[in-house]
C-alpha cells in the first residue's frame, strides 16, 4: 500500500483452515485498517474439514462450493465481533454478496432469540449492533457471475447501490454477456454509474 501503491488485498478465503476472525490475524486487520485498504475473499475450494460432502456432482466449486466457503468465512468475520474490532473495515464479496445479502432478516432474527433466550453458542459475542447492519457498512458486493436483474433488484435492495461493484469472473462466465447484461439493466443512469466506476474508485481510491 506504501511502497507499491497498491489499492486493496485479495486473501483465497480460508488458509490452511483458518479465518480472519481468529484473534491471531488481529495484527495483520489493524494494519489493513490502518492503511484503508479493503479485503477481497476470494472464492476457494472448502477446506478439508468440510470438504467430503462436497466432493461429489461437481459442486466443490464455482456451482457451490466456492460461495458457501467464502460466505462462511465472511460470517465467521461478522459474528466473531471482528467489525466491532475493526469498524472501518471493507470486505468485498464476490456473486453478488456470496448469499449474504439472502439472509440479512434471518441473521438478525436468530442472533436475537439466542442472545434474548440465553441459548448461546460457543464463541457467540454481544455484538455493537445488528449483524445486518455490518454487512451494509463493512461489506462491498460484486455482481461476478451473477448476471440476472431479479438478483440484481434484490441486492440493490438489501444493501443499497452505494454497495455494489460490477465485476464478470472470468473464464467462469462470458465478458460478453456480463457487459451487455449490466448494460441493459433496468436500473437508473445514477446507479449505473455507481455500480461500474463510482463505487471501486471510491472504495480503491482510484482516481477517475
Amino acid at each position: 500500500m506504501t511502497e507499491l501503491g497498491m489499492h486493496g488485498i485479495i486473501v483465497n478465503s480460508h488458509t490452511n483452515g483458518e479465518y480472519l476472525d481468529e484473534r491471531k490475524f488481529d495484527p495483520i486487520l489493524e494494519a489493513v485498517q490502518r492503511h484503508q485498504a479493503p479485503i477481497y475473499i476470494h472464492p476457494t475450494f472448502p477446506s478439508d474439514d468440510m470438504f467430503k460432502p462436497y466432493s461429489v456432482y461437481g459442486v466443490s466449486g464455482a456451482m457451490w462450493g466456492f460461495a458457501a466457503e467464502t460466505g462462511l468465512h465472511a460470517v465467521r468475520m461478522l459474528f466473531g465481533g471482528v467489525f466491532d474490532r475493526f469498524p472501518e473495515l471493507q470486505i468485498v464479496l464476490g456473486h453478488m454478496g456470496e448469499s449474504l445479502p439472502y439472509w440479512l432478516f434471518r441473521f438478525d432474527n436468530i442472533y436475537n432469540m439466542m442472545m434474548s433466550q440465553g441459548q448461546v453458542p460457543a464463541g457467540m459475542i454481544k455484538l455493537e449492533r445488528k449483524p445486518s447492519e455490518y454487512v451494509k457498512s463493512n461489506m462491498h458486493i460484486t455482481s461476478s457471475g451473477m448476471f440476472t436483474d431479479d438478483v440484481l433488484k434484490f441486492v440493490l435492495d438489501a444493501v443499497g447501490a452505494d454497495r455494489i461493484m460490477f465485476a464478470i469472473d472470468y473464464p467462469f462466465e462470458s465478458s460478453k454477456v456480463g457487459a451487455d447484461w449490466i448494460r441493459n439493466a433496468p436500473i437508473t443512469a445514477e446507479q449505473k454509474e455507481m455500480i461500474l466506476s463510482g463505487n471501486a474508485q471510491r472504495l480503491f481510491k482510484i482516481k477517475p
